[in-house]
């Protein structure tokens, strides 16, 4: 059974770089200088805005710890300023554009998408 699952494995291995192995210089499509992108890199890139994942409201608190008292809720839809974050981003100090309320939300529910540098 063992010995199937590697001649199939390697056959199909084989016949995904068949067509790579195939190519030659000469057929590839030759690259002009308007192809060709821009060099960039990813510090030239703005900054991703701060946004609520992985939930649809997160507890905004007076201090950075979960035995504070909840001063309000940052809704997903809502847009907030993110004014410092602790060591390591576990909390971050944030300021509800909509309802105007200040305080500590927490880091696993509040970050900044990461972009994606192919460079």
């Amino acid at each position: 059974m063992r010995s199937t699952r590697i001649a199939i494995s390697a056959a199909v291995l084989g016949a995904l770089a068949l067509p790579v192995a195939s190519a030659s210089a000469a057929t590839a499509a030759p690259v002009s200088a308007a192809m060709v992108l821009p060099a960039s890199s990813c510090t030239s890139n703005p900054y991703l805005p701060w946004a609520v994942h992985g939930t649809s409201a997160v507890t905004i608190r007076s201090k950075a710890t979960t035995a504070s008292t909840a001063v309000g809720i940052l809704y997903k839809s809502h847009r907030f300023t993110v004014h410092k974050t602790t060591k390591g981003a576990k909390w971050v100090y944030i300021t509800d554009k909509t309802t105007k309320v200040t305080g500590w939300v927490s880091g696993t529910y509040v970050y900044r998408d990461v972009r994606m540098c192919l460079d």
